[in-house]
């Protein structure tokens, strides 16, 4: 059973990593070409309509791969987590219904913006469909969290002798940690997608590519990294909130906080002497973990030794907690930088190291999700759903999981590889340069 659960946890945790790089473009980009086109149609620039039309090439390819692994995921819940399904399944239900019909509204309308590009008089009339591109990913992002906010905050069912009854399935999805979690996950997905293109155009300006389409690019593509970063930074303050009200056993192991006391410090890294509950090398910020959890400097927080040792989370959660809220740090402080030079000195603006920051933000986003997943889903152990059953409680009794992470492995290796591939012969094949050459833009 202890392999069982080993390898099945592996396995959900490397579909779920594969599959919110995807997820997280599939949600984030939409609204990128959506500003794009709305730029390009209002001040008449043929920079920005071009913007939009190759974006939206690539949002097809990731969308393709994104289906494959969201159905693994689905899947998987079944194969591996079966009891969980047996009773959580029952109350679920809906959003997980709701989240294929989002996802199937969403489809059908990128289809009609992708092959509708020209064929309107108006242009807003093509840019209108895209609108519903957005609500539609935005939307699936919405139902499919609240699944996963279901299993940190369950309600909306009664739960006798392993008997389910009393179902709510709204109550059950507007739980308490649906409205900080799906706004974190929206906002994040927003800034992480905004990174990455930055970083791809910021990468394709250091490769001598100085043109005033890919200036245009990045100028749009930093500022909305830094709007929806600082939005992302407010959102998890709210998470602070939360954690300290509903689950604040997952903040104390976050902060390594083991005594309740008032002014509580935040801990930068450190290391942790477990056996003795004493940090070593940290940074200590003063009171700000007693205002994180209630915006209160001198208010109380609890702390880990409050609760029984077989239900705290694994410690090591804090750094996944610290590197998470530094990379939203270094993405708000370089595109804030990158901003404040355009204004002040703008000879400076296409600095070869300040773009390579900017570069390396974008990968930095993404393991800045990874690692806000990881959060999540560790710092909720040993719970899969918290209070009701444990993750050990819920796992499948087979002997082929083993098989089942090759072949999956395997799945998300080829998919890896040949998005990749598909994406880069679209660029090589069409590039830019060639296509504003075709419709005449002035490069």
């Amino acid at each position: 059973m202890q392999d069982t659960l080993l390898w099945s946890r592996i396995l959900t945790s490397l579909t779920l990593g594969f599959h919110i790089i995807f997820a997280t473009i599939g949600v984030g980009v939409p609204v990128m070409i959506m500003i794009a086109e709305w730029l390009g149609i209002r001040r008449n620039d043929p920079h920005y309509m071009l913007l939009a039309r190759r974006w939206s090439r690539g949002f097809t390819v990731t969308v393709a791969v994104g289906v494959v692994t969201g159905t693994c995921i689905g899947l998987q819940l079944s194969l591996l987590w079966p009891s969980f399904m047996q009773i959580a399944g029952q109350v679920i239900a809906l959003p997980l219904f709701m989240e294929t019909f989002a996802f199937f509204f969403e489809a059908i309308f990128l289809g009609i913006y992708l092959y509708t590009w020209d064929r309107f008089k108006n242009r807003w009339l093509h840019w209108a469909f895209i609108i519903p591109v957005v609500i539609g990913s935005s939307a699936s992002a919405f139902f499919i969290t609240t699944v996963n906010a279901f299993m940190n905050a369950p309600q909306g069912f009664t739960l006798e002798n392993g008997v389910i009854t009393h179902i709510e399935p709204l109550k059950a999805m507007f739980n308490p940690a649906t409205p900080t979690k799906v706004s974190h996950v929206l906002s994040s997905a927003f800034m992480t997608s905004a990174a990455i293109l930055a970083a791809v155009t910021a990468w394709l300006i250091l490769r001598g590519r100085r043109t005033e389409y890919y200036k245009k690019a990045l100028r749009l593509t930093v500022l909305w990294t830094f709007v929806f970063g600082v939005g992302t930074a407010l959102i998890g303050d709210l998470s602070g909130k939360y954690l300290a009200e509903y689950q604040p056993e997952k903040l104390a192991a976050a902060e390594w906080h083991f005594e309740t006391k008032e002014h509580a410090d935040l801990l930068v890294g450190g290391v942790l002497d477990e056996k003795n509950q004493q940090v070593k090398g940290a940074l200590p910020l003063p009171g700000m973990l007693s205002f994180l959890a209630h915006s209160d400097f001198n208010a109380k927080v609890t702390g880990l030794n409050e609760f029984p040792k077989d239900v705290w989370p694994p410690l090591f959660v804090h750094y996944l907690f610290d590197l998470m809220v530094g990379v939203g740090v270094y993405a708000v402080a370089i595109s804030l930088l990158f901003l404040v030079i355009r204004i002040w000195n703008k000879s400076q603006e296409w600095n070869s190291w300040l773009l390579r920051l900017i570069v390396l933000g974008g990968p930095l986003s993404v393991i800045g999700i990874e690692l806000g997943w990881m959060f999540a889903e560790i710092g909720r152990q040993p719970w899969i759903l918290r209070g009701y059953m444990r993750t050990s409680q819920g796992v499948t009794t087979s002997s082929d999981v083993g098989a089942m992470l090759i072949l999956f492995a395997l799945l998300y290796l080829v998919l890896g590889v040949v998005c990749i591939y598909v994406l880069l012969r679209m660029t090589k094949k069409n590039p830019p340069e060639a296509e504003m050459q075709k419709r005449g833009i002035t490069l």
